[in-house]
């Protein structure tokens, strides 16, 4: 459609070269001739921009013509705007097209897309949506604000599993403090008070203040020398595990049925209990013992040597008969001057007993120094 023109004051769109006004269109337009006789080809009419080309075209030489009026465009305002001189476009099979004004995307619609999302960014739409502003959400009645905290409020069922986890986990904790507590601090302690214990031992002696005679439970008179297994460990009287096994210390059978001799005696068996685990563990390796390996009894006095001559890895705890005089299983036949070293097996468990025994081969007193045992 032609867009409207206002005509100059003049009254004419456009000049010819006699200076006469043209009142319309060319006859061209129609597809006939002008008032001067002069014949033009058919061209289609396509608004002011083209009728101007055409003009410029089909001419005579010399002739002038006027571009059309075309008013000042209002820059304050956004009201319609007149628009301005349409461009010339070019005819003929070398003028480019709408189509390729635009570089051409490969692909249907969705390709269309994705290059436009490549161009733009995919942020767009979420910074326009958080350019939006929210609307308000109305409050909450009452009845509705308690059933949304009743929805939010765990079950039975949740609480329940909660609590049993909770109780796990504590079980499990003070598990791994008991064990820790059994495996190491008791070691630890336990080694300070034999090592205090040892260290009071040897004052005494070398002070004077104790003789060789009958001891109370759980006093000290002598030490247990193992140094295959380098094990240096007071011998307390009795089996009290508070006041003499769980201090780190050996104790000698002495109480009851279950009564031994001591070192200085003509003849008997000197038994010892220790702990194979925890609470300094003095006998934990005592199953490594060789036939001929020396155990050492040191005294105020003396120093008495043993020779480790067999072992029973199981028995039970009941078999007192290992402490006999002339010990069963032991293969001594003869009365003599016999050791028994007794503690737990399997390791960390209670159930048996294992026993390693031992026959003196060498008594030697204090003023000549120590034996060779300790000495290599």
């Amino acid at each position: 459609m032609t867009a409207l023109r206002p005509e100059r004051e003049s009254g004419a769109s456009y000049g010819g070269a006699g200076g006469e006004p043209f009142t319309g269109a060319p006859a061209s337009a129609a597809g006939g001739a002008d008032r001067q006789g002069t014949s033009y080809g058919q061209q289609p009419y396509e608004g002011p921009g083209a009728l101007g080309d055409w003009y410029t075209q089909q001419a005579p030489a010399g002739a002038a013509y006027e571009q059309p009026y075309v008013p000042p465009g209002d820059d304050e305002t956004v009201a319609l705007r007149v628009p301005g001189p349409t461009p010339v476009r070019e005819t003929g099979p070398a003028a480019p097209s709408a189509a390729s004004a635009a570089p051409a995307v490969p692909g249907g619609r969705a390709a269309r897309r994705k290059a436009a999302r490549r161009r733009h960014g995919r942020r767009g739409g979420a910074a326009r949506r958080e350019e939006s502003p929210r609307r308000p959400q109305a409050p909450l009645s009452r009845v509705e604000a308690r059933r949304q905290a009743r929805a939010r409020r765990p079950g039975p069922g949740v609480v329940a599993s909660r609590v049993i986890g909770e109780l796990f986990i504590t079980t499990g904790v003070l598990m791994l403090l008991f064990v820790t507590y059994q495996l190491w601090w008791t070691n630890v302690r336990a080694h300070a008070q034999a090592d205090k214990a040892a260290s009071s031992l040897q004052d005494d002696w070398e002070s004077g203040r104790r003789n060789p005679g009958a001891f109370e439970p759980g006093q000290g008179f002598a030490l247990l020398h193992i140094p295959k297994l380098d094990v240096v460990v007071p011998i307390a009287e009795g089996t009290s595990n508070e006041k003499v096994l769980d201090r780190g210390m050996v104790g000698h059978y002495a109480d009851g049925a279950l009564k031994t001799a001591m070192p200085d005696a003509e003849t008997g068996n000197f038994g010892l209990a220790g702990h194979r685990n925890t609470h300094g563990e003095p006998f934990r390796y005592i199953n490594r013992l060789q036939p001929g390996d020396a155990i050492v009894v040191e005294t105020q006095n003396k120093y008495f040597v043993y020779k480790m001559a067999s072992m029973l890895p199981v028995t039970s705890p009941s078999n007192i008969s290992v402490l006999d005089p002339v010990p069963k299983g032991s293969g001594f036949t003869a009365p003599g001057r016999y050791i028994t070293l007794t503690t737990c097996t399997p390791e960390f468990t209670s159930k048996y007993r294992l026993i390693v025994w031992g026959k003196m081969v060498e008594e030697r007193p204090r003023s000549k120094g120590k034996p060779d045992a300790l000495v290599s």
